[in-house]
């Protein structure tokens, strides 16, 4: 069932894309946080498209490349023309390890677009390039994605990675227009808006802007976040501080995480996983429709408007905390 309010649409960049507001990101569909059946992963892609999700977010990294198989599978099963979804994919991150060289993301568009059973992707982007040495991403990959897009296999150019400052490294090293997108995630939440001050810049290069992770990999849900997440004791402790006091009240911090992360439109698109049918069913007061929990909080906040009150509370709670980021070498949910 589609939701009584349509999803925003948000161009991405110079790309002429619009993509909607909620991305879905399909790193669940590689069990990377559990199974989930082919009957599962196709259910879900459905619902979210039917829900206004127009932007599906993959890489051969996740679920050593079950998770492109998986997204491939699904999208075919929607059975609708190719130019009513729009997909991303990466390449230079796999299971085995980095490889930035143009061989290997020659190669490597060649296999993610036979697993994703597509001609072509919308956007290819360079995954974690922090782990890379990015003068070999200015000089050789990124010139080999370009003879990609030159081919037809590849529309627009991508970056992503966890330091902000790698952007602008490789941004002002490449001529204008070469890169179209980057990539950031855990930086533009609650507990760190960092991203913010970047995006000036990103917007006067004419780049695009995807923010990944609006729960900061966990942080900002009542369950918490995973054993093996890098963030400091005393930002794990405020957000679990957070968290409790948005039960108390009744709400629900992991939807006041992704309004925020909503709140400002010079970001195209923001990607929250969804792994199963159970997730992207809930019972929405505004709609009195299901819809998936992520769109709901979407829609809510164009219908009725973000939660002054207790984001206040909560930004009061994480104050001390603010922007602490972490070391990105461990990335187990990317």
């Amino acid at each position: 069932m589609a939701s009584a309010t349509p999803l925003e649409l948000r161009p991405l960049g110079n790309t002429g894309l619009k993509l909607s507001c909620v991305g879905f990101g399909a790193s669940p569909l590689g069990n990377v946080f559990g199974p989930i059946s082919e009957s599962d992963a196709i259910a879900t892609v459905r619902q979210a498209f039917s829900l206004g999700i127009n932007f599906f977010d993959t890489s051969p990294y996740y679920g050593g490349t079950l998770s492109e198989k998986m997204l491939g599978i699904a999208l075919k099963a929607l059975g609708v023309a190719r130019n009513e979804y729009i997909v991303s994919t990466k390449c230079g991150r796999y299971k085995e390890g980095f490889d930035f060289s143009a061989e290997r993301v020659t190669r490597s568009i060649d296999e993610s677009l036979e697993r994703l059973q597509l001609d072509y992707v919308d956007i290819l982007q360079c995954h974690d390039i922090e782990f890379g040495n990015l003068d070999q991403i200015v000089n050789e990959t990124i010139p080999a994605l370009l003879k990609l897009k030159e081919a037809g296999k590849v529309r627009f150019i991508g970056i992503t990675g966890l330091p902000l400052e790698i952007f602008s490294y490789v941004l002002d090293r490449v001529p204008p227009g070469t890169v179209d997108v980057i990539l950031s995630y855990c930086h533009f939440s609650i507990n760190d808006s960092t991203l913010e001050d970047l995006l000036p810049y990103l917007k006067s290069k004419g780049v695009g802007v995807i923010s990944a992770s609006p729960l900061a990999m966990g942080l900002l849900t009542e369950n918490g976040p995973p054993e093996w997440h890098p963030a400091s004791p005393e930002l794990k402790a405020a957000c679990q501080d957070a968290a409790a006091y948005c039960k108390e009240k009744g709400k629900n911090i992991s939807k006041l995480a992704v309004q925020y992360s909503l709140l400002n439109k010079d970001i195209s698109t923001v990607l929250v996983g969804m792994n199963s049918v159970k997730q992207v069913n809930v019972f929405s007061i505004l709609t009195s429709l299901y819809v998936d929990e992520n769109v709901a909080a979407a829609v809510e906040l164009a219908t009725v408007g973000k939660d002054e009150k207790t984001l206040s509370q909560i930004e009061g709670i994480l104050k001390p905390v603010k922007n602490q980021t972490w070391p990105s070498g461990i990335q187990q949910c990317r």
